[in-house]
């Protein structure tokens, strides 16, 4: 049986979840054993993965729910903010690593800086290679579901690799005889975890202020409408976003000696159309205006 979009959703997060909580337990202890300020730092931030993946989860959950008196439009919006809470767990995470590799950067005693063990080196390698996998496979996911949070999710995850890559090249620079490294690269940790937070959050807020559908999407809603044989013009389109969804209203011209009969079933097929051909529309809505040039006067009563 295929499974609904909301169940590809809960299986792709349990999944990661289950790989978090297994890369977290095991990079806080390499990072504690090894000494390594920038794998603590990366193993908090797998910790932020495990909650905010949760969110993403309750997010989708409400997102799916049926129109009800209270939300008669749907609960979609939902996961646009789930998406912003995500964002504001990044950036919070991502000034806190920034702010200690600050604090050590500035203390000007690196002589105190234990070099990381290898333990340390070799949890950089085996994250890097899990958060990767972890990105592609919830990023696959939410391009099928067109899904606002699992994406958001997935550049959690990527995010992580960098985490990953900022710790390796600080850990393998300290035991070359560099410690100080160790906390630039938690630096460079934070700034990159803050990127991606506050590239989450435009993307997600644009979503909930009726932005437009981009052009390419714009220009496939006329060509449908222009392709019916008996729509000799689009008068006016407008689109907006609605969490992961979209809203089409479109006034089209037919001849205006037609019937209201003929007219009303042009603009149903021109809404099936639209309907069938661009992904996830929520509301599609058709108005038919007549040309000019084609309608016959309506002699005024005397």
């Amino acid at each position: 049986m295929k499974k609904t979009n909301e169940q590809i959703a809960m299986t792709v997060s349990r999944n990661t979840i289950i790989g978090n909580v297994a890369l977290f337990i095991f990079k806080l202890i390499a990072g504690i054993v090894g000494y390594s300020m920038a794998m603590v730092s990366d193993a908090i931030h797998s910790l932020s993965d495990i909650i905010s993946t949760v969110i993403v989860m309750i997010g989708i959950k409400m997102a799916n729910k049926e129109e009800d008196d209270e939300h008669p439009y749907g609960h979609e919006r939902f996961e646009s903010v789930a998406a912003i809470i995500l964002a504001g767990i990044l950036v919070a995470t991502g000034i806190g690593i920034g702010v200690k590799g600050l604090q050590t950067l500035f203390s000007g005693d690196y002589s105190s800086i234990i070099v990381p063990g290898t333990i340390a080196l070799v949890a950089a390698i085996v994250s890097i290679v899990v958060k990767e996998l972890m990105y592609w496979y919830t990023r696959k996911a939410a391009k099928v579901i067109d899904s606002d949070a699992l994406m958001a999710s997935a550049w959690h995850h990527r995010s992580d690799t960098l985490s990953s890559i900022g710790s390796f090249i600080g850990i393998l620079g300290a035991q070359i005889g560099y410690p100080v490294m160790d906390a630039v690269a938690a630096l460079i940790i934070s700034f990159f975890i803050i990127k991606v937070g506050v590239d989450i959050f435009k993307e997600a807020v644009s979503k909930m202020t009726d932005t437009a559908a981009d052009k390419e999407t714009q220009e496939k809603i006329y060509q449908i409408a222009l392709s019916h044989e008996h729509v000799l013009g689009v008068d006016k389109l407008k689109t907006r976003k609605f969490g992961n969804r979209t809203y089409i209203d479109i006034e089209i011209k037919v001849d205006g000696n037609i019937s209201l009969y003929e007219s009303h079933d042009i603009a149903q097929d021109v809404h099936d159309a639209i309907e069938e051909e661009i992904l996830n529309v929520k509301h599609c809505m058709v108005h038919v205006n007549p040309d000019s040039d084609k309608t016959l006067s309506i002699p005024k009563k005397d």
